[in-house]
């Protein structure tokens, strides 16, 4: 059963009074499957249906809610249930909420939480939003250097229900220092006198609470690991980066590139869930920039007036050779603003990457030229041929390297380089492409 049709069923189930019917249409489903249920039904259900929920079941379906839409539900939670939500909450995820309520919700819901809680939430919310800081959870498993294995396995069974992840743990010194870190299977297997100062691994792979959340993804894909410690100015370990969180930072970083790709403002939310004017807004400038950017095109066309209406022909071959040569810049860039954000290639590569990239570009460019030529012989005769093949040989070039240069171009000045790809490259290169086109047929039919 689809998500619609499940949601039609709760629906109804819920209109005919029936809630026990509606859990059990939910019996055996996995939170984030429930969640997306959720989201297809209107607010007051989706309420109806979450408070159906013991509290522990309520607070995973809630995690995998759209924020959006958890913003929506607390705004009409009863205070005694959202304070009882939000206090079951994991640490990260309860920070990030409370960033988005309004100065009422807020006032509301700190003199209910507990001294440490209400700590704990000022302190992740003070971080610079896209940093690990902003990222992490402060729900980590720590162990002392002196402690035996045995008392480590006691420490981390006491401590299980408040961490976020049990499979790795961290040893810190008495000031909080980070010192070491250790893995459950590797504590488990060890003789229960062991001392954790020769169980655990250093040197530590850290990051600061100021790095980006984009540079602790990288390291943690980089190095396959469950989560990264994350240390302040002195060294003292204040939260962690687990590998479910990095993941959505992948996710929303390659999201946030296909759209500044296509020339999308960013954030758009939801695709689905967007309204009209949302999409409109976050659309349109670039649309009408790019008008006035193809006027170029324009020009350079009405610059060769003369000679395009002696040889009527040259107009048939004009999409073909202008759109060649942007599909091979669109290409070009999107492959260096990939290698770019993963940090495969950096600034100092851009010479060594022009050179190839000038070979390939010639060959392309070759094959397509030799594809053309006698199409250009059949319709104009040996001019228009020599025109089209040497014109789709140098637009092709030329498309290639902008769009090849064009992202090491804006990451020199420090903007992002994914807006490098789509129709900016597209419109440089018609524009560019007129040009070459229409002089190289100046020049051949007035010898």
């Amino acid at each position: 059963m689809n998500c619609i049709t499940l949601a039609r069923t709760l629906h109804l189930a819920l209109n005919d009074q029936q809630p026990d019917q509606a859990l059990l249409a939910l019996a055996g489903m996995q939170p984030v499957d429930i969640a997306e249920t959720l989201m297809e039904l209107e607010l007051p259900d989706s309420l109806q249906l979450l408070m159906l929920f013991e509290l522990t079941r309520r607070t995973l379906v809630f995690g995998h809610l759209s924020l959006e839409r958890q913003i929506e539900l607390t705004s009409i939670l009863p205070r005694g249930a959202l304070i009882s939500l939000v206090v079951a909450m994991p640490a990260d995820e309860r920070a990030d909420l409370f960033k988005r309520f309004d100065v009422q919700q807020r006032e509301t819901l700190l003199p209910a939480l507990a001294q440490l809680e209400r700590d704990d939430i000022r302190k992740l919310c003070s971080y610079p939003e896209g940093s690990a800081g902003s990222l992490m959870t402060s729900e980590y498993s720590a162990l002392e250097a002196d402690m035996s294995a045995a008392s480590a396995i006691a420490s981390l069974r006491r401590e299980a229900a408040d961490t976020e992840t049990l499979y790795q743990t961290y040893v810190l010194d008495s000031q909080r220092r980070l010192v070491g870190t250790l893995s459950l299977r590797e504590l488990i297997l060890a003789a229960p006198d062991t001392p954790l100062a020769k169980l655990m691994v250093k040197p530590v792979l850290s990051a600061q609470v100021t790095d980006s959340s984009e540079s602790v993804a990288r390291a943690i894909s980089r190095y396959d690991l469950l989560a990264l410690p994350v240390l302040d100015e002195n060294r003292r370990l204040v939260g962690i980066v687990t590998c479910d969180d990095a993941m959505d930072v992948v996710v929303e970083e390659a999201t946030e590139d296909f759209h500044k790709g296509a020339m999308v403002s960013v954030p758009i939310g939801s695709l689905k869930t967007a309204t009209i004017r949302l999409l409109y807004r976050k659309r349109v400038f670039w649309l009408v920039l790019l008008v006035f950017g193809n006027l170029f095109s324009g020009a350079g066309i009405a610059a060769f007036e003369d000679i395009i209406a002696a040889n009527i022909a040259l107009v048939f071959f004009l999409p073909l050779l202008v759109d060649s040569g942007g599909n091979a810049g669109a290409q070009s860039a999107t492959l260096m603003v990939r290698a770019l954000a993963t940090g495969d290639v950096v600034m100092r590569d851009w010479l060594q990457l022009l050179k190839r990239e000038c070979s390939v570009a010639i060959l392309l460019g070759v094959t397509m030229s030799v594809a053309v030529a006698s199409l250009g012989l059949l319709r104009g005769g040996p001019d228009i041929a020599l025109i089209v093949s040497s014109s789709m040989l140098i637009i092709v070039l030329l498309g290639s390297l902008i769009g090849m240069s064009l992202p090491f171009l804006l990451s020199r000045m420090r903007l992002d380089p994914a807006t490098a790809s789509g129709p900016l490259i597209t419109s440089i290169a018609d524009a560019a492409g007129v040009l070459v086109y229409f002089g190289i047929a100046s020049q051949v039919l007035e010898l």
